[in-house]
């Protein structure tokens, strides 16, 4: 029952991406989108720029960012795509661009993971959340656009990134410790710095 439900969301999909493939723009900003996200590259990128916007903080979050791309590469490359072993797409689109033909298993999409992991940890405490976000998204549809992956994949890939990412924020908090309150766990009203 499961297994028909996937492959029916997948064709669904499917259906809905086919009208767009071969318009020059999807053409472009698909294919770049995923280039950028081959290894985590663009989320790289994107902590380097973040670190030099200057500031403890920043820096923090860059260096989580960087460290936990990593530790999620070889999480899903190794352990996760190792347990499902799906194949990719049989029916391959026209490549109109240059793509890289990964040899690994489908499930979960790589590329996903990384995005949302990536833009969850960047994202902590940055006004620039929207793009991050946005950004992942467009890197995520792009493997189906692609036609490396099933609408599936991406969506447990998106799954999986968005729960590293999260246990990222829980393991390396960007805060460190917070300031002292007082004993009453109030802080102190003017009248009774006055009293002071």
């Amino acid at each position: 029952m499961l297994h028909r439900l996937v492959h029916s969301f997948d064709d669904r999909v499917e259906s809905l991406v086919v009208p767009l493939r071969g318009r020059r723009w999807a053409d472009r900003v698909f294919y770049t989108a995923s280039a950028l996200g081959d290894f985590g590259l663009i989320w790289v990128a994107f902590a380097m720029l973040r670190a030099l916007r200057g500031g403890k903080a920043n820096e923090r979050a860059a260096l989580r960012a960087v460290s936990a791309t990593g530790i999620e590469s070889v999480l899903v490359n190794v352990l996760l795509k190792s347990l499902f072993s799906r194949g990719r797409p049989e029916e391959q689109p026209d490549h109109p661009l240059p793509v890289r033909q990964p040899l690994s298993s489908s499930f979960p999409s790589g590329h996903a993971t990384a995005a949302f992991c990536g833009a969850t940890l960047l994202a902590d405490g940055d006004p620039l959340a929207p793009a991050y976000f946005t950004t992942a998204a467009i890197v995520a549809a792009s493997r189906v656009y692609v036609g490396l992956h099933h609408a599936s994949d991406v969506v447990g890939g998106v799954v999986v990134g968005l729960g590293l990412g999260q246990l990222g924020k829980v393991i390396v908090p960007m805060r460190t410790g917070a300031a002292p309150a007082c004993s009453s766990g109030l802080r102190p009203t003017s009248r009774s710095r006055r009293q002071r």
